[in-house]
């Protein structure tokens, strides 16, 4: 990884976090994204004092104009854009689908869906320009199945399996990659809002016995974004302690 860049969505915490620091520990140049400024701006911070190099850039991911401007602060920042890392994502309003507002629907396809073709729309323009690159989108294991209450982030995790794919193989004879990882329910501050109940009916779905780690996610990130899966594209990778295999 040592002299590439890496845009990391959503990089101020969680899985984000985790990928951030994975990345620069091996060497990337890390352009840490996230709406929230302080957190973001701390990660930077230590990642630099530990010897790593990121730069914080403040993005709305749900806005396609910011999204143009991070890619272009990464390549003026470094000179190119050689790894994307699609991560930025919110839960959303919990509802059955004839409860669900117009504008709670809107929401969580804006910032889970419609910001990776934002991203994606210019991080490829960028990767072009200097000869190839890797795109990883976070999808969720509610990009395969359904879940009561989630209608609007089952559908967008849907949704970026599908444009991971298309993107694959529109862009595969030009050195570019993109691929998703299917997250199951990742111990992260996403989960704060659960009561000790609901968390412990979460587990209770995996078969492993317990919640994912960030840590664990952001490996699988890396190895995809990484030369060792150089013949990986437009493939989708659950890590959910079999959660989809039952």
């Amino acid at each position: 990884m040592e002299g590439k860049t890496v845009i990391v969505t959503g990089a101020a915490s969680g899985i984000g976090k985790a990928v951030a620091q994975l990345f620069a520990k091996a060497g990337a140049n890390v352009v840490v994204s996230d709406i929230h400024e302080p957190d973001g701006i701390q990660l930077t911070q230590e990642i630099n004092i530990a010897g790593g190099k990121a730069s914080f850039f403040r993005t709305d991911v749900a806005v396609a104009t910011e999204m143009k401007v991070l890619v272009d602060f990464a390549v003026s920042t470094y000179g190119k854009l050689d790894i994307a890392v699609n991560n930025a994502g919110i839960g959303g309003e919990q509802n059955p689908i004839a409860d669900m507002s117009i504008e709670g629907w809107e929401r969580v396809i804006s910032v889970n869906l419609n910001s990776l073709f934002y991203g994606m729309k210019y991080q490829i323009a960028a990767m072009l320009a200097s000869g190839g690159g890797n795109i990883i989108n976070v999808s969720s294991i509610l990009g395969a199945v359904g879940f009561a209450g989630s209608a609007g982030y089952s559908a967008a995790k849907h949704g970026v399996i599908g444009l991971t794919q298309t993107a694959a193989l529109e862009y595969a004879a030009q050195n570019i990659r993109a691929n998703a990882v299917g997250p199951g329910f990742i111990d992260t501050p996403l989960l704060n809002a659960l009561d000790a109940q609901m968390k412990s009916q979460l587990v209770a779905m995996h078969p492993i016995g317990r919640l994912g780690k960030s840590e664990e996610v952001a490996e699988l990130i890396f190895w995809l974004g990484s030369d060792k899966s150089s013949f990986v594209n437009g493939s989708y990778y659950p890590i959910d302690g079999g959660y989809l295999a039952k």
